[in-house]
């Protein structure tokens, strides 16, 4: 049975994937390839894995947390790849949902910076059974953890207990380094 919550976030989900903010009005340099959102989540997923942005590697698949990174945040985190996968379950939010090209010295560069402001909000409004989000590496972090930014990486994520206490509305943020 769909509900309106189905619809509407089906509805917001086809609008990300169809998105090119970043070719078409770019903050900075233009993405330098079309645009290949990727992010899964539906309405009664309880979990919410938010990480940078794709890679090569997912950008080529379209499938999140397809590599290497991938194996070991499935670890972490105790699930196989049919439950990690299972967006019923766990909803994959990365800051930036598109590739966001490689540096000189070939490493992926930042999550655009045009991405988040423009769909975080009201997808994050979509998303009612959230009770956990896990905030994966310092771009994430920084935004749902936003009294950190100040901090290094490793002070949040060794304060976790703490940050994990203090989520006074909506679900608790557990900040986790980046699993590459």
């Amino acid at each position: 049975m769909t509900t309106g919550g189905d619809q509407a976030l089906e509805g917001l989900l086809a609008r990300i994937r169809a998105c090119r903010v970043c070719c078409d009005t770019p903050r900075s340099t233009p993405l330098p390839h079309l645009p290949r959102p990727v992010v899964r989540a539906t309405v009664s997923a309880r979990i919410a894995v938010c990480g940078q942005a794709p890679g090569t590697r997912v950008h080529a698949s379209g499938v999140p947390f397809s590599d290497a990174s991938g194996n070991r945040l499935r670890e972490w985190m105790g699930v196989d790849s049919a439950t990690f996968y299972d967006a019923s379950r766990i909803a994959i939010v990365p800051m930036g949902f598109c590739f966001p090209g490689l540096d000189a010295k070939g490493s992926d560069r930042p999550p655009r910076r045009e991405c988040a402001p423009t769909w975080r909000g009201e997808l994050f409004a979509a998303l009612p059974a959230l009770e956990l989000i896990l905030a994966v590496g310092r771009f994430a972090i920084g935004w749902h953890v936003p009294e950190r930014r100040g901090q290094s990486l490793r002070e949040t994520v060794s304060d976790w207990r703490t940050v994990l206490d203090q989520a006074r509305q909506g679900p608790a943020v557990l900040p986790l380094p980046h699993p590459s």
